[in-house]
């Protein structure tokens, strides 16, 4: 996969470190969908020099932290060394309408 084109990159479960594992958890993000983020979303315009990112926006329909959203935000941020993808975090907003890629909706 370039780093600039979104593709099928394989995650396994090495690529979740503990300080991921715990970001997603305290995010409510799913390992699905941080596969499907990295895969399917569009580029993370945010990301600093030498690191890719890519959101993503999922119907969500449901509850966190006592709020109804219809919608989750998730954006990943990994780098590319030696041809392996390292996960560095994961981010995730709730809420309705969120802009996709090129622009809104």
């Amino acid at each position: 996969m370039a780093p600039s084109e979104p593709g099928e990159f394989a995650l396994t479960d090495d690529h979740f470190h503990s300080h991921v594992r715990r970001r997603m958890e305290q995010r409510g993000v799913s390992k699905e969908e941080v596969r499907e983020t990295i895969n399917a979303g569009w580029e993370a315009t945010d990301a600093k020099p030498g690191t890719e990112g890519r959101t993503l926006v999922f119907s969500y329909d449901a509850v966190w932290e006592g709020t109804h959203y219809d919608e989750k935000e998730v954006t990943v941020y990994f780098k590319i060394e030696e041809d392996d993808l390292i996960l560095l975090t994961v981010l995730a907003r709730y809420g309705t309408d969120f802009p996709r890629e090129g622009g809104t909706q």
